[in-house]
């Protein structure tokens, strides 16, 4: 039978009985979206972030048919250096936890496992979102349709540039799913610090995300999640004329090699990396930096914040 069991880690268990702040992390970026052996010196370091503002760190993944919300050393270490584990998305969870499989778990599969065990804020770079060309592929990511159904509050950079951005906020919209700017009327471009789009509403503080946080929790309906978007800094973000016209070059390129669904991003993200000479993917890492760092804030924020609005007080 299946181990659905979530197998917390001894520092998620107790920060979590204790009530103290903890922050998901999700781990493709570690198996899948750095090179070797970088990616395990990225993965401490993130952990150190959340760490040293305060907060508990919580890295999820599969191992062994497993699902852990928190790695020890020996763990990590592992997600970041087994070339043969499988990247595992929401819908993924139940035959990999069948088969006793090991995956690096996506945006979906993390805000998944991350809300099922009680935690409430996820820090990762860029969402999944819309294709360009959606009227003819139907090629949506599952990241918005699980964030419309699950309470977690996402801090992310946008979503991935590559991506039709006005169409994701749509998108969002449609599926009832809460869009902050932080610090920012404009919405993020993952690597840029804007796509152009504007957002509705911007909050400034840690203090004032909790505080949207607590109200969705007082009004009650639909557990949707909250998505806290944050710009990468203008001094760190990859230059736009460049990414404009090697995004350009890429999206032709992809067409005329007929690449299409589950390969287009990683095709886009990797050649994207190339033709900057790297570029792209420092910003990516500047994003995340900076995102982690936000998103322990608004954990510890949130956690303070006990004295939410109720239903009556509305």
């Amino acid at each position: 039978m299946s181990d659905t069991t979530l197998h917390l880690s001894p520092e998620v268990r107790e920060a979590l009985a204790a009530r103290r702040p903890v922050v998901a992390l999700e781990s493709t970026i570690i198996a899948h979206g750095l090179p070797r052996p970088r990616n395990l010196a990225v993965a401490e370091e993130l952990e150190a972030l959340v760490r040293s503002t305060g907060a508990v760190p919580a890295t999820v993944a599969v191992l062994d048919g497993r699902p852990h919300v928190g790695l020890v050393k020996d763990q990590l270490e592992r997600v970041a250096q087994d070339e043969s584990l499988a990247k595992l998305g929401h819908r993924d969870l139940a035959p990999a936890l069948a088969a006793g499989a090991s995956g690096a778990t996506t945006v979906s599969g993390t805000a998944f496992l991350a809300a099922r065990a009680g935690i409430r804020v996820f820090a990762t770079g860029g969402l999944g979102g819309v294709h360009r060309g959606w009227t003819e592929t139907q090629d949506e990511s599952a990241d918005l349709r699980l964030l419309a159904r699950t309470r977690i509050t996402v801090v992310c950079a946008g979503v991935k540039s590559i991506l039709d951005v006005p169409a994701t906020l749509q998108r969002l919209e449609t599926l009832g799913v809460g869009v902050l700017g932080y610090g920012t009327e404009r919405f993020p471009g993952f690597y840029l610090s804007s796509s152009g789009e504007r957002v509705d509403w911007t909050v400034r503080t840690p203090e004032e995300v909790a505080a949207v946080m607590g109200a969705q929790d007082a009004l009650g309906g639909p557990e949707a999640a909250l998505v806290v978007a944050h710009p990468v800094p203008e001094a760190e973000q990859l230059d736009p004329v460049l990414h404009d016209r090697v995004l350009a070059e890429v999206l032709v390129e992809c067409r005329e090699r007929g690449i299409h669904g589950q390969a287009v991003t990683p095709f886009l993200l990797d050649q994207l990396m190339r033709r900057t000479g790297g570029a792209s993917l420092e910003a990516n890492l500047a994003a995340v930096r900076g995102n982690v760092r936000l998103a322990a804030r608004i954990a510890i924020a949130a956690a303070r914040t006990d004295a939410a609005p109720t239903a009556a007080d509305l």
